[in-house]
């Protein structure tokens, strides 16, 4: 246990700030999961329309310092190689015939 006022005002700040970090860290991870739902429901606009939330979700958090800036990078380009994947299976199934170059 800490031993000086300062050192027992830290624990208690170190405290504080563990469950602000764990709260925005979950809503972030919601808001991933919004959009990786999105994409497996097959639906382009609405990933899409979650993707800008997220994305925007991400980067508050890398300005809190929640989470890193090149695990935002990491999280925000994964989740838009799945968004373009999708859109790329819509287009090939609604024109088969045609090949894309």
């Amino acid at each position: 246990m800490a031993n000086t006022k300062q050192a027992k005002k830290r624990v208690l700040q170190n405290e504080e700030r563990r469950l602000r970090n764990r709260s925005h860290r979950s809503s972030m991870r919601t808001a991933i999961k919004k959009v990786l739902s999105a994409v497996a429901a097959g639906s382009t606009d609405e990933a899409q329309i979650t993707y800008r939330q997220a994305q925007g979700m991400i980067d508050s958090m890398v300005n809190k310092g929640v989470i890193h800036k090149n695990k935002a990078a990491r999280h925000k380009s994964r989740l838009s190689a799945r968004i373009l994947a999708l859109k790329l299976a819509q287009q090939a199934a609604s024109s088969p015939g045609e090949t894309h170059t």
